[in-house]
């Protein structure tokens, strides 16, 4: 193998599709998927490559150091994409010190691990036992497929790359709340519905605000990384990203819960007035950026990922009621009743608009789905897939895990 990743998380939502991404498209590449498993981790997201010769998962948590420095050093890891963490900012204002157990103390035992074994084993630039092919290497391979110009210069080896989350950032202000027209766009953007909130988008220079416990703790882990860059030399790359849609979501989230409430003709709940205002991205696009920015991303860099798509939840819940509908032949509007307003969640930040202009320009990414191709893929695919769906509403993927990997 000339190459092993390790990816955390991999058993989640963006997880799944980021191990797919890079099991199917780096065969010569050993994938090590560490996953816990906990309520949102589903290996049955993954049946279609757990046989791959390139793949391996291994059930641990992030927090257990000891067992993360042992497999690095049994698989001689030269890359880690670290998405694993808890993520649903309603658990988080429930139960803090999980999330700032899993976020924080979880992504310094990973920092703590990869030192220790990068530095035992020649540092940042050093070649693993099983094989590293040079960084011209990998400029070749990402360049020939589109990736950036092959006059970058080469990074070492060796990367920490961390994922986190656009909600650090705090809130925007919705000083337009009727919309005005972006002053940018890409191919995620609405064609009917293509709307800016406000005038001020987060950037990658946008001073950290975070609001909830979730955030918070996702906040600590980027400072975390940075400082372990700035205080050892580790290269490291952290990213932050607008809301995710797609396929295997966890169905706690928006889009699939009402996707599978408007099927079975249950509440619809929405917070407050409906007015809060998201940035949503197609999960399979942050897969690809991710790609892109773990073989050509700059050390010590931050990028934001996002779709300049915003949309208000009351707008977004409307549109997929309107194509449940249709695709389940009810009549126009006939699950427009569903829609049940709650009580606002506390401290619910009112706008969030991210700027991935960076990543445009540096890497040459963008979104490949216009929004409403997405919605619709994505309603499809969870009405063309109830078995998971209701395996997940059960509780019955959690037994998964015993029945395949049990003895292997």
């Amino acid at each position: 193998m000339r190459r092993t990743i390790l990816i955390t998380g991999g058993a989640g939502f963006i997880g799944s599709h980021v191990v797919r991404l890079f099991v199917n498209k780096y065969p010569e590449y050993r994938i090590i998927n560490l996953d816990k498993l906990t309520y949102a981790g589903n290996l049955a997201n993954l049946k279609d490559v757990e046989d791959k010769p390139n793949y391996r998962f291994v059930k641990m948590d992030i927090c257990d150091f000891e067992g993360v420095l042992a497999l690095m050093r049994e698989e001689h890891v030269d890359g880690i994409i670290h998405l694993a963490a808890e993520s649903h900012v309603d658990r988080s204002i429930k139960d803090p010190f999980t999330f700032a157990q899993t976020n924080v103390m979880g992504t310094l035992s990973l920092l703590q691990a990869a030192k220790i074994y990068w530095e035992e084993t020649g540092g940042w630039n050093a070649v693993s036992e099983k094989g590293t092919p040079s960084d011209e290497h990998f400029t070749q391979i990402f360049c020939e497929e589109g990736g950036v110009p092959e006059s970058q210069p080469a990074r070492p080896r060796r990367l920490f790359y961390h994922i986190s989350t656009d909600e650090v950032y705090g809130a925007l202000q919705m000083t337009e709340p009727q919309g005005i027209e972006p002053p940018f766009t890409t191919k995620a953007s609405s064609g009917q519905h293509h709307l800016a909130y406000g005038r001020d988008f987060f950037y990658e220079t946008t001073k950290y605000n975070p609001h909830s416990p979730y955030s918070a703790a996702k906040a600590s882990s980027d400072h975390f990384v940075r400082a372990y860059h700035d205080t050892y030399g580790m290269p490291t790359i952290v990213t932050n990203c607008s809301n995710n849609y797609g396929p295997y979501q966890f169905p706690e989230k928006l889009i699939p819960l009402f996707i599978n409430n408007i099927r079975h003709r249950k509440p619809l709940p929405v917070y407050g007035k409906g007015e809060n205002v998201r940035d949503w991205l197609y999960v399979e696009d942050h897969a690809r950026a991710i790609d892109a920015i773990f073989h050509n991303g700059k050390v010590a860099e931050t990028y934001n990922i996002g779709g300049f798509n915003e949309w208000k939840n009351i707008d977004i819940i409307k549109t997929i009621i309107a194509t449940v509908d249709r695709l389940l032949g009810r009549p126009e509007g006939a699950d427009l009743d569903l829609i049940t307003y709650v009580t606002d969640r506390p401290g619910h930040d009112a706008r969030y608009a991210i700027d991935s202009s960076k990543l445009q320009k540096e890497l040459g990414w963008e979104p490949s789905l216009q929004f409403e191709e997405g919605i619709e893929k994505t309603v499809r695919w969870y009405l063309e897939n109830q078995d998971w769906m209701d395996n997940v509403t059960s509780g019955d993927y959690q037994k998964y895990y015993d029945s395949m990997y049990k003895g292997r």
